[in-house]
């Protein structure tokens, strides 16, 4: 029989009692079964133990694993001498699912292949992400490279390495994801983003490896190097730089005095502007590596920068259109007065033309017509018909005329 004291109920409590975390005990297991009465089984190195307690429910399940944890403890002989925690504690190898690994080939700067037990496997390093270089969709990314050949000195071909798990073993493309130490005992995730060529990511559940990612990353970017450099071009910071310092130089420019001029202003300042607005848009979507290497800090400066930036060209679009309006109506109102004045110039000509003819001549007086004198009237005379000849000699008996009584012919003819 075991006592207790204190209601050990939580990790916190047990640490209390020893410094040695009490689920660090990996060669022993705890079982809890909860019948009616609980029975506690405690598989130890030195042999199998039952603790019956005639407590049920979950507060006296709680005790009752306290207690079992404290036994456990009792057996391994905590105490909290350096020496005794180097012996009872297993190796690290032992207790994170490691497993030893010979380096095959660096694919890029955040993945490699490995020879585990003579079976070749991708690697992907835990907690870091590093620029892309193999995917089919995208162009190779700023820093992409120079994290591939830092990989390869990192972890040369040949170079035995051990393998931490964590809670998820895979990811969805079937990868070993692990925390990778070289033979010196230098976690690799931690030195790419110490070179400056990674960042700090957290793969869903696995964040073993995130804590040292996290301050080794701090530290590159304390000496400005990799992601972290000032004179890269490629790189977030200096892209933020280039663009805002070309609006910015559109927006000072003088206006031209030229309609083609000021089109020509207005298309390099949009062209200016859809930079602006597009490295806004990477900034905000906060999936690019290159983008999370920044503090909250700096990120706030560069989009401050950026909306600065745009403030000014927005001004200058402003300017140029109201310059635009200015010379539009300032050459529709020269060409009314151009109009106007040749209008002036014909009509002058035309009156020049009209004092330069010759003068008229004298109306047509057409002469009076003679006045009419109607000829005298003359009756005429009367001239009786000769008498038509007698074509019958001689007869003197009765005549039968003809229709219209000029021809006639003896009656006794008919």
């Amino acid at each position: 029989m075991i006592s207790v004291g204190p209601d050990y109920r939580d990790s916190a409590n047990l640490e209390a009692m020893c410094p040695i975390h009490a689920f660090a005990f990996r060669h022993s297991k705890v079982i809890v079964e909860p019948p009616t009465m609980e029975k506690i089984i405690i598989t130890h190195s030195v042999g199998e133990y039952l603790l019956f307690s005639p407590m049920t429910g979950s507060h006296a399940r709680t005790k009752a694993v306290g207690i079992a944890m404290a036994a456990l403890m009792a057996l391994s002989g905590c105490n909290s001498s350096p020496a005794a925690e180097r012996n009872s504690a297993p190796s690290e190898e032992a207790g994170s699912g490691a497993a030893q690994a010979t380096v095959v080939r660096v694919i890029d700067g955040d993945t490699f292949k490995a020879s585990i037990d003579g079976e070749e496997k991708t690697v992907r390093l835990l907690n870091v992400d590093t620029p892309e270089t193999k995917d089919p969709n995208a162009p190779v990314e700023c820093m992409g490279p120079e994290a591939t050949k830092g990989l390869e000195q990192l972890l040369p071909v040949g170079a035995t390495v051990r393998l931490e798990l964590d809670v998820e073993p895979l990811d969805k493309y079937g990868r070993t994801l692990a925390g990778v130490f070289d033979s010196a005992g230098k976690l690799v995730n931690a030195e790419v983003a110490r070179l400056g060529l990674g960042v700090p990511v957290l793969f869903e559940l696995n964040k073993k490896f995130y804590p040292p990612v996290v301050a080794a990353f701090d530290e590159a970017r304390t000496r400005g190097v990799g992601l972290n450099s000032s004179d890269l071009a490629c790189l977030p910071a200096q892209q933020v730089e280039k663009a805002s310092h070309a609006v910015e130089a559109l927006a000072a420019a003088p206006l031209s005095d030229s309609v083609s001029g000021l089109d020509k202003g207005h298309a390099g300042l949009v062209t200016a502007l859809a930079t602006l607005a597009a490295l806004k848009a990477v900034a905000k979507a906060k999936e690019s590596i290159h983008w999370a290497a920044y503090k909250p800090a700096q990120l706030a400066a560069m989009m401050n920068r950026l909306d600065s930036a745009a403030t000014a060209g927005a001004a200058k679009q402003t300017a140029i259109g109201a310059k635009k309006k200015e010379l539009g109506d300032a050459a529709a109102a020269a060409a009314v007065r151009q109009a106007a004045k040749a209008a002036a110039a014909a009509a002058a000509a035309e009156a020049e033309r009209i004092r330069n003819l010759p003068p008229a001549p004298a109306p047509y007086v057409p002469p009076a017509p003679a006045p009419y004198v109607p000829p005298a009237y003359v009756p005429p005379v009367y001239v009786p018909p000769a008498p038509a000849p007698n074509p019958y000699p001689g007869y003197t008996g009765p005549r039968c005329y003809a229709p219209g009584g000029r021809t006639w012919t003896p009656c006794s003819k008919r």
